[in-house]
Parts: C-alpha cells; structure tokens; sequence
C-alpha cells in the first residue's frame, strides 16, 4: 500500500526523523513541532498519513478503536504496514534504519514505540518518542525485551488527559523500566496535546540520543491520592461491600467537567466524615463493568453504600449541604 507522506529534509539532514499522526489527524500534524524537535534542520522528518479514515473526526487512523477497545489484528497489521513503509523510506533517502529516531502522538506513539521493540524486527531505530501514546498493555503484546533495553525512550503524557488516562501511562512507564529500557518518562499538566515544554524535552532528548547516549530517568514518585481512594473492579468487593463503615462512591471520569467540580466537595466530606464512612471513587473509562453493573448513565454520580449494596445517589454537581442531605446524611452545617 502507498501511504500519503509528507516529506520535510533539514538543512542538514543526516538520518531519519519518522513520525506519525493520531486518530483523526493527518500527514501535516506534527509537522508544526520540527521548528523545535529539529532547530538545526538535522533530520529529514518522515511523515505519513494513516490508511483509514477516522469517524467522527476530520482525518485519519491507523487502526480502528471500536467499543470493545483496540482491535489487537488491525494494530499488528498496521505495524507491518509501517515496517515495510520504513525500509522504503530509508532506501528512498538514503538513511540507515538504525539510525532512525521514530516519533509520535496518541495512536502514532503506540505504534512507533511498538515498532520499535516488538519481536521479529531486523533493524531497530536509535530511540523512541511516545508522546501521549495510546497501545496495547506491554505484558500483552510479543516484545523482544533483550533488544528493547539497548533502545532509548522517552515516554511524555499530560496528567489531564481526557481520553488516555494518565495511568495507563503510568503502567506503561512501569512495564518499560521493570524490563530495563533507558527510559525518560515525564508527566505534564496538560491534556491529550503537546506542549512546549515537553516538545523542548523532547528535543533535549533527541540531541542527546543523536550522540549517542542512552538517556535514563528514575521514575516519579506517584502523587499522594488524597482522602479519596481509587478503586477498580478488582478491589470493589473488598473496599466498598464488604466495608464495615457506610461507603460513598464518586463515579467519575477525566473527560467530565462537573465532576472536576464535585471532586473537591467529595475530598471535602471525607475529611469531615473519616471515621464515620470511607469515600472512594471510580474511573468508569477505566472500570465500564462497575459502571454497568450499578448503572451509572451519567456522572457524576454519587451513591451511597451500605451492608454490601447500593442505597441512595445523587446525580450531579452540587453544593456539600444538597449533596449529603441526597445522600441521607445528617447534614453539616
């Protein structure tokens, strides 16, 4: 298949820079970051357009996202493509592969840094940068691990990300350093973008793996949770059912503005009631099954448990006073 690229060699261009798009973007997105990836025109900046085109959205994709998640044979089939697409490129302009930085966002960056380290590959780039990306969980995938510690990373996502949560790319972080990769991963408070900062960084990153270094970061300490505990499908059972005290649950999600609005009057009424309830919260994006099983059809919902199961919510943002008395507490003034 002859994939749409566009083409853009520096001043100076002595290897590849290859990057690729998100979901509903085209071969022009990133070009706009070169200015600061590649100040000193170093690079000749490959960079596809995806195959698909992407519904909902203006552009393309390179593998569909159906309800279900991601489709694992599309991901793999378009890792062939860009293996393939890669070599071509290479022999096109005249760059060694190895010499290679591979580079994207969202869907992109899943797909460079998969194509870098999975198994079977002849010829692996100099280092990888993943910003925001959106890829299969590291332990599920067929990862040559021997080769992926001899190839840098850097791994960059914003903490406010609406549509991959931040701790996906925590555990990422977590699966690349546990399998000794040279990794830099750092967070910013941003959403599902780039921002200057961490395209500086990523410059800054570059210019080091150019000469040659295997760049590493220790991991950040995970930020304090705070007075209300996440829990998943996993842990509900014990935290919430079978909780001695009266349990709240915040149903949430990133992407929900008024829940950003009644996160801090939840924090609020667990530090006032500690001792008397315990308050949770649950990611639906990340927890559908709990969503489903207590049917939240909106959020932010607020229920209250008791003895193992669901008795009072409250549905929607609303001020500390309204939301107990929903909630049949005795109210605080």
């Amino acid at each position: 298949m002859t994939l749409i690229t566009n083409v853009v060699r520096g001043t100076d261009a002595q290897r590849l820079l290859f990057l690729l798009h998100g979901y509903g973007a085209d071969e022009a997105d990133l070009g706009a970051l070169l200015t600061y990836l590649d100040p000193d025109g170093c690079f000749a900046a490959v960079m596809p357009r995806g195959p698909l085109d992407a519904p909902g959205a203006p552009g393309y994709s390179w593998f569909p996202i159906g309800a279900e998640g991601l489709d694992a044979e599309a991901f793999d089939a378009a890792l062939d493509l860009l293996d393939t697409f890669v070599d071509e490129q290479c022999a096109d302009l005249g760059f060694a592969r190895e010499q290679a930085i591979f580079g994207g966002f969202s869907q992109g960056g899943g797909l460079a840094l998969m194509l870098a380290i999975r198994s079977g590959v002849s010829v692996r780039p100099t280092g990888v940068l993943a910003m925001s990306p959106f890829a299969p969980a590291g332990d599920n995938l067929d990862i040559d691990w021997d080769a992926a510690a001899a190839i840098p990373v850097l791994l960059q996502h914003g903490t406010d990300d609406p549509m991959i949560p931040i701790t996906a790319a925590r555990h990422l972080a977590s699966v690349l350093h546990d399998h000794h990769v040279p990794l830099v991963y750092r967070e910013y408070p941003m959403g599902h973008q780039v921002a200057l900062e961490s395209v500086q960084d990523a410059q800054v990153w570059m210019a080091s793996v150019v000469a040659g270094e295997l760049p590493t970061a220790p991991l950040p300490e995970p930020p304090p949770e705070g007075p209300v505990k996440t829990v998943t499908t996993a842990t509900f059972t014990a935290e919430v059912l079978q909780s001695d005290l009266p349990v709240i649950v915040d149903f949430w999600a990133p992407w929900c503005g008024p829940c950003k609005q009644v996160g801090p009057i939840v924090e609020q009424i667990a530090r006032m009631r500690e001792g008397a309830y315990k308050v949770v919260k649950v990611n639906i994006d990340e927890e559908p099954a709990l969503a489903q099983q207590y049917d939240v059809q909106s959020i932010p919902l607020i229920a209250l448990f008791r003895n193992g199961r669901k008795e009072r919510a409250s549905l929607g943002a609303k001020p500390r006073p309204q939301l107990e008395a929903e909630l049949g507490m005795l109210v605080i003034p």
